[in-house]
């Protein structure tokens, strides 16, 4: 069960999902202590008695108030910025997918295995199974190895859309005449659901986007079975 520490993000299944939700912790934990600091200083500026009423100048509070904010944000920032970096990281891939967006469905690619390529469209709610997820759930999952390095390439054939999976702790743009390009661990099997983030249109929300990671042994049997 979800700890009050991880409401509004979905569990994770990456580790670059992890580090996202590390970093919020890190500073949620740093606002939450400024809140409360600045939140006593106008409660303690209520009840004082003006004592202080001729101070027209101190050079250590003016020190105090440069400083020390600028610490605070040199915490926030080098999280940040290591966060960044991991984020474009892209290391030796065991498999590449491309991945094209369209108004309004995705099309996927499979560069390592000749052929094999499919659209993914939305089930609409008269064909969905009774364990289906409404406006969630695809005709055409995309299946990837659980335990490797996937590296994706995003464009679009259109308008822009952003391929979006929070479980992964992805998010990137689909540009048209661009290419994009993420890269991603998968640590568990499992089903992860994600939308398009940008409002491409009148059936923006409805390109959703669904994610299947099984087995080496499963994916490679489902590959030949796809190009059979």
């Amino acid at each position: 069960m979800a700890s009050w520490g991880y409401l509004g993000f979905q569990d994770s299944a990456s580790p670059l999902m992890e580090q996202l939700i590390f970093f919020h912790d890190h500073t949620m934990v740093v606002l939450i202590l400024i809140v409360t600091f600045v939140g006593y200083i106008m409660f303690y500026l209520f009840l004082n008695f003006f004592i202080n009423r001729v101070l027209l100048e101190s050079q250590e509070i003016e020190i105090i108030w440069t400083v020390l904010p600028a610490i605070i944000l040199i915490f926030i920032a080098f999280p940040s910025l290591r966060l960044l970096y991991l984020l474009d990281e892209v290391n030796s891939p065991s498999i590449t997918l491309k991945t094209v967006g369209h108004q309004w469905y995705w099309s996927y690619e499979y560069s390592d295995f000749m052929g094999l390529e499919f659209d993914s469209y939305m089930v609409a709610s008269p064909d969905l199974s009774l364990s289906g997820f409404r406006l969630l759930d695809v005709d055409n999952r995309v299946v990837l190895p659980v335990d490797s390095q996937v590296r994706m390439l995003i464009s679009a054939a259109d308008v822009i859309h952003s391929w979006t999976v929070p479980s992964l702790g992805m998010k990137a743009d689909a540009v048209p005449g661009r290419l994009n390009q993420i890269s991603f661990f998968i640590t568990r099997p499992g089903l992860f659901f994600g939308q398009c983030s940008e409002i491409c249109g009148a059936n923006h929300s409805f390109m959703p986007i669904v994610v299947e990671s099984v087995s080496v042994d499963s994916f490679l049997n489902w590959v030949s079975s796809s190009l059979e």
